[in-house]
């Protein structure tokens, strides 16, 4: 492999790692915000718990309606 294919696929690597890492931590925090306060993993309670939590942890990391992502400056 030549140095620029070998950089493309480090860098894309690198992208794909932080970018799953970033979903695994809405989805845990979903699941200890809910087991933090008593529902069993498992139980009917913990499932929507879980499910409420997900979506309220989806909305907070979202843009506003309407709102453009601007450009970043790196």
């Amino acid at each position: 492999m030549n140095s620029t294919k070998m950089r493309f696929f480090s860098i894309f690597t690198i992208l794909a790692v932080l970018g799953l890492t970033g979903c695994g931590s809405i989805e845990s925090a979903a699941q200890e915000d809910c087991t933090s306060i008593g529902w069993q993993i498992g139980s009917k309670g913990y499932q929507d718990c879980y499910k409420a939590r997900l979506y309220e942890r989806k909305l907070d990391y979202s843009l506003p309606p309407g709102d453009k992502p601007s450009p970043s400056l790196l």
